[in-house]
C-alpha cells in the first residue's frame, strides 16, 4: 500500500471539497490517503482550536513520509502550491490534477518538467490517471 498525499484547497476556498472526497475514497479502495481531512466537508469545524504550527508541522511530516503527491489545483491555493514545493524538495513525486474547462494552471507549474500534470474534462478522467499513477 502507497502512502498518498492528497492536497487540495482549503482556506483558499472549498468550492471543490465534492470532488475531494470522492477522489480520496477512489484513492482510498487500495491506498492510505494521509491527509483524507482534506475531503471532509466540515473541515473548517475540525481545523479550529488547531494552531497553524501545528498544522504546518504535521503536514510537513506528511510530505516527507509519503509516496507521492497528488493534487486537484482547478481552485487557486497558496498552501497547495506550497506543499507542491516542498515536495519537490524531497524529491516526492507529484500528480497535479486540474479541469481545464475552470481554470488555467499556473506556469510556476505547467513550465516545472518536475510536476506531472493532467488537465481534464470529466471526472472519469481523473480515476483513469490515477489508477495509471499508483497501480
Amino acid at each position: 500500500m502507497k502512502k498518498i498525499y492528497f492536497a487540495g484547497s482549503i482556506r483558499g476556498g472549498r468550492v471543490d471539497a465534492d470532488l475531494y472526497r470522492r477522489i480520496i475514497e477512489y484513492i482510498q479502495k487500495t491506498d492510505i490517503v494521509l491527509t483524507e481531512h482534506v475531503g471532509s466537508p466540515d473541515l473548517n469545524l475540525k481545523e479550529q482550536g488547531k494552531k497553524d504550527e501545528e498544522i504546518y508541522s504535521q503536514d510537513t511530516a506528511w510530505l516527507r513520509d509519503c509516496d507521492l503527491i497528488i493534487a486537484e489545483c482547478t481552485c487557486p491555493s497558496l498552501g497547495v502550491g506550497y506543499e507542491l514545493a516542498y515536495a519537490e524538495r524531497f524529491g516526492k513525486p507529484c500528480h497535479i490534477f486540474y479541469d481545464r474547462t475552470k481554470t488555467h494552471l499556473s506556469a510556476m507549474l505547467t513550465g516545472d518538467p518536475y510536476f506531472n500534470i493532467y488537465p481534464y474534462e470529466n471526472e472519469e478522467d481523473i480515476y483513469n490517471a490515477i489508477d495509471r499513477i499508483i497501480r
